[in-house]
This record gives C-alpha cells, structure tokens and sequence, in this order.
C-alpha cells in the first residue's frame, strides 16, 4: 500500500484547506483510514478516522470543524477542515490501516505540511 497525501499550503486564521490522501492496492475499502497530525515539538496525534463502511471518530479538539470522507471507488480519504486556528498548524500525514485477525498493519504517507498563520 502506498500512500500519496496534498492539499497542504499556509492558509489564514478562519480559513479552510482539503486534504485528499491517494492509495494504491486492493485493500483501501478494507481499510481504516486515519488523518494524523505532529506540530514541531509534540507527538504524532490522531485528528480523524474512518472505516470502510463510512464510520467516523474525531479529536476533540478539531470537532465541529474538521470533516474526514472516502471515496473507496477512487482509493481516496479527504480531510476537509474549516474555520482553521493556527494551533492546527502541524505536518498532517494519511494512515492506513489494515486488520488481519488480532493484528494490524499500518501504512503511513509521506505528510503535507499545513500552516494556519496571518
């Protein structure tokens, strides 16, 4: 599985920014597909998730704004996330993630950088 995040720019306070993550192989409707995001200094966090039948979790902290969806015809997860702040300032990366029975197998995308600042 190979992962191909975009959709990152610098973008003011208030203002919105899509965030389309690409996969390659035939298991991405299988799959649980995750946002994760790292600001300098902290660690790796989970923003969004989503299983294949279309069920969502959030962060607390992006509820209300942020907007995880998938296109399993296209391979595709999007982050739509509006009304940004500067603390959502990190490198956001996709996440695959596969279950074999007790186990689970991770792909991660290379990440897309996202800067919320006036």
């Amino acid at each position: 599985v190979q992962l191909q995040a975009s959709g990152g720019g610098l973008v003011q306070p208030g203002g919105y920014l899509r965030l389309p993550c690409a996969a390659s192989g035939s298991i991405f409707s299988l799959s649980v597909m995750g946002w994760y995001r790292q600001a300098p200094g902290k660690q790796r966090e989970l923003v969004a998730s989503i299983t294949g039948g279309g069920s969502t979790s959030y962060a607390d902290s992006v509820k209300g704004r942020f907007t995880i969806s998938r296109e399993n015809a296209k391979s595709t997860v999007y982050l739509q996330m509006n009304s940004l702040k500067p603390e959502d300032t990190a490198v956001y990366y996709c996440n695959s993630r596969y279950y074999r029975g007790p186990y689970a197998d991770d792909y991660w995308g290379r990440g897309t950088q996202v800067t919320v600042s006036s």
